[in-house]
């Protein structure tokens, strides 16, 4: 039997089955990239659900780059780094020193087919290469806990510089350090500045203010038992809210370093309640990494289980603030102006961020807690219950007599008691004269006086005297208002998304 087919038919089917075998393979690598199989993560009572995964798993290949981009070159990246960066073999933009065919021992970011990540720093004839991955315009982040799973090369000798971190996504309108920068891991030699090495880590966040130095303290970790990053691989996260960011490793319940806005001085900005890129990189060289040198590792291998971020699958239960006690203060006065209370939390809910406002004029108001990792925070699970002390700061009324405030006499008063002052230590420098002389002299300082007086007066004639308006804070009754925010609150971190307040009664004397 022959069946006439129609040619344009046909062409139609086969674009279509093209379509269909482009949209399965796209789901097969969306599958082996994402969160299926992963499980959620308990911390305490709080449940975190993977929302981003890269688990690295298939075949030996470049990294995916639907969801990695590159940074290319050799321009130091403003820390006079050595390390030309490169795209998986054959990207647009590729230095000549760059691999041009994948093989793992030439290309400078791979996934090795066993279920690992590898960044790799080469020194090919005394050009080093390395790579830069990043999710800059592919996927943002903001809040949730995002963790790695990571092991390093050896950094006891100078020249490598590895990290996993982020920058602010509108980097791009906002120049760094504004958009904001947050070292979720950053190692290098401790004969460079005091480096971590490979018994520790470094986590340090950047504003506009705090600069390439960073919020300070920076956190500083240090592995205990024999263990090392160079040896093992180590979770290094970060748990991400409104105002605070919670950095550990390997223990989510165990922060070593809290970092909140109130650490920020005035005039600074908090720039980690917007949306973040994600960035691994080992750098060689620079101000951090140090001088390479044979005793450089050569490949130096960064090695990379998983990256991934979590979200709450609930928020927690917001604190308990109850019934502070009210603060009765003179204006100006350094004592008598806290209050202290202790938050009632649930335990295992995590840290929990606190700050406050006042609509006393010219007053501000300050947090203190006892937490002993940050003073602004307050601990779910500690051992003994952790206080919040709001201090107010008001500002004393200058008391001046009326009569200062009239603009003659504060022409004329001052020269009067200049001339009272010179006529008096000239009659008490000559002990010779009269008792009556001296009388008189008296007499003529006192009559200039009053002489001023009158003529700033106005000649006797009564006048009204307005003094200006008071430059303290005027005595009435105001209050201080406390804010709470867990480490589930996503919001963008105003005082009217608090996940709970409480108001203090503030009497100004």
């Amino acid at each position: 039997m022959i069946i006439w087919t129609d040619s344009r038919l046909v062409c139609r089917w086969r674009w279509l089955l093209a379509i269909v075998v482009l949209f399965l393979a796209g789901a097969g690598r969306t599958n082996a990239q994402g969160c299926a199989g992963v499980s959620n993560s308990t911390t305490g009572a709080v449940t975190w659900t993977p929302q981003w995964c890269q688990e690295f798993n298939g075949p030996q290949a470049s990294p995916d780059t639907t969801v990695w981009s590159f940074d290319l070159g050799n321009g130091g990246f403003g820390n006079n780094e050595v390390e030309t960066y490169c795209g998986p073999p054959r990207t647009q933009g590729n230095l000549n020193s760059c691999a041009t065919t994948f093989s793992p021992s030439t290309s400078n970011a791979y996934v090795d087919g066993s279920g690992f990540l590898v960044i790799q720093a080469i020194n090919n004839n005394g050009t080093w290469t390395s790579a830069r991955m990043k999710t800059q315009g592919l996927q943002d982040f903001q809040f949730g806990r995002i963790e790695a799973s990571i092991k390093l090369s050896d950094t006891t000798n100078q020249g490598l510089w590895p990290a996993f971190w982020s920058l602010g996504s509108n980097i791009t309108t906002t120049p760094w350090p504004k958009c904001g920068e947050a070292d979720i891991m950053e190692v290098w030699s401790p004969s460079v500045l005091g480096g971590p090495g490979p018994t520790g880590n470094r986590s340090t966040l950047h504003t506009a203010l705090t600069d390439g130095a960073g919020v300070q303290p920076n956190g500083s970790f240090r592995f205990t038992n024999g263990a090392a990053n160079n040896t093992a691989f180590h979770f290094y996260g970060v748990i991400w809210s409104a105002n605070m960011q919670q950095y550990y490793i390997d223990n989510p319940l165990q922060p070593y370093y809290i970092a909140a806005s109130s650490d920020l001085k005035p005039g600074d900005t908090w720039p980690f309640n917007l949306k973040f890129f994600l960035l691994m990189n080992v750098a060689v060289g620079g101000t951090l990494g140090g001088t390479p040198s044979a005793s450089t590792p050569n490949p130096g291998i960064m090695m990379v289980d998983y990256v991934r971020q979590y979200q709450p699958l609930a928020p927690v239960t917001a604190p308990a603030l109850g019934n502070p006690p009210s603060i009765t203060v003179k204006a100006g006065a350094t004592t008598g102006n806290t209050s202290t209370f202790t938050p009632g939390l649930m335990p295992g809910t995590g840290f929990v961020y606190f700050s406050c406002s006042t609509d006393a004029p010219k007053a501000s108001c300050a947090i203190s807690t006892t937490d002993t990792l940050n003073a602004h925070v307050v601990n779910s699970s500690a051992p003994s219950a952790e206080s919040v002390t709001v201090t107010v700061t008001t500002t004393a009324n200058s008391i001046l007599p009326l009569f200062f405030f009239n603009p003659k006499i504060r022409v004329w008063l001052p020269l009067a008691i200049a001339g009272f002052v010179v006529l008096t230590l000239v009659v008490l420098a000559r002990p010779t004269r009269s008792r009556a002389w001296r009388y008189g002299a008296t007499l003529l300082a006192g009559l200039i006086l009053v002489a001023a007086v009158i003529a700033g007066c106005g000649g006797g004639n009564s006048t009204v005297i307005t003094p200006p308006n008071n430059n303290g804070t005027p005595p009435g009754a105001y209050t201080v208002t406390v804010y709470a925010f867990t480490e589930t609150n996503t919001s963008n971190g105003s005082n009217t998304n608090a996940d709970a307040s409480v108001s203090i009664p503030l009497t100004v004397n």
